[in-house]
């Protein structure tokens, strides 16, 4: 091997942090297995549009917003900023699962794909590592400037280590001479559920139809980001980030509680998945069994979706 490249090679070794996330042939992948978003004939518009809307249930803001901002952002051979997404809701309602469509109808590999990179805070940062979250980065945007970065627990997350992606987020033409304007971000957090929770069930109250409610429905993105602004008691996440102040975020995305009926909808999903015959009885039976909110109104599920497989099995024979 010539020394030049020994320096190369040596230079390019991979900064890890103690989840050891540098994988250092990805530096060198070449492999471009992005899906085609350039032409307006493509099926891959509807392709999006058709598994948002059979795949994710009682999600119709989030289906909406996610639509429009994911497609004109890979449609735009140039756009001005990376796009960052905000989705906050309680647990098990589909944020991650939304993360995952997306994922599949960018990468011909979906999740799987090198250039998809997820974060969990607590497992990833255990202590402040910007200067690793940094270089990360930095060396997988250089290498492909498609590429998709998903932040979990982002209520978890140090302040300062959500700092460190500013310079990535903003309207920079470059940062050490690489462009992120094509990067996408999306951050995950239950942040503001109780919120959105609170404002979904006085809809439902009024006798309105749930489908009616909208993003600018009672202020409720803004209601959202007054929230991340202003909430004083929480130590992490966005509240203390520049991030916030800075408009960096492009949508905050409320994810609505389900009610008992998206849950049933989940399980007949999971028997499919599973490969057996839909079974409408069955999955009643199985959601009964799930605990309800309001105690009075029993309108939607504590859990949403999670845990709907684990319910379902203990329905099912070993034979």
């Amino acid at each position: 091997m010539k020394s030049g490249t020994f320096l190369v090679l040596f230079f390019l070794l991979p900064v890890a942090t103690e989840a050891g996330f540098w994988d250092f042939f990805n530096v060198f992948s070449k492999d471009d297995d992005l899906l085609s978003f350039n032409s307006s004939e493509s099926n891959m518009l509807s392709d999006l549009e058709k598994d948002l809307r059979k795949s994710l249930f009682g999600q119709h803001i989030a289906v909406d917003t996610v639509l429009k901002a994911v497609s004109w952002f890979m449609k735009d051979p140039d756009p001005p900023k990376p796009l960052v997404l905000s989705f906050h809701g309680p647990t098990g309602v589909g944020k991650n699962y939304i993360s995952k469509i997306i994922a599949r109808n960018i990468y011909k590999v979906g999740l799987k794909s090198n250039h998809v990179h997820i974060f969990i805070s607590d497992y990833h940062f255990p202590h402040k590592e910007e200067l690793q979250l940094r270089q990360w980065i930095h060396g997988n945007v250089s290498n492909f400037p498609r590429s998709m970065f998903i932040f979990d627990e982002m209520d978890r997350m140090h302040p300062r280590l959500i700092d460190t992606l500013k310079p990535f987020l903003d309207n920079n033409d470059n940062v050490d001479g690489v462009s992120f304007n094509k990067a996408i971000f999306i951050f995950l957090s239950q942040t503001g559920g109780h919120i959105i929770t609170n404002v979904t069930l006085d809809f439902w109250r009024k006798g309105n139809n749930r489908e009616e409610l909208q993003l600018q429905s009672e202020e409720m993105e803004t209601q959202i980001f007054e929230y991340l602004f202003n909430d004083e008691n929480s130590m992490y996440g966005l509240w203390h980030s520049s991030l916030i102040n800075q408009h960096l975020i492009d949508h905050y995305i409320p994810f609505l509680p389900l009610e008992v009926k998206h849950v049933h909808q989940c399980v007949m999903a999971e028997m499919l998945h599973l490969n057996m015959t839909q079974d409408y009885d069955l999955a009643d039976r199985v959601v009964r069994d799930m605990p309800v909110f309001p105690e009075e109104e029993k309108v939607f599920a504590v859990k949403g979706c999670r845990c709907v497989r684990q319910k379902l099995v203990l329905y099912l024979s070993l034979d």
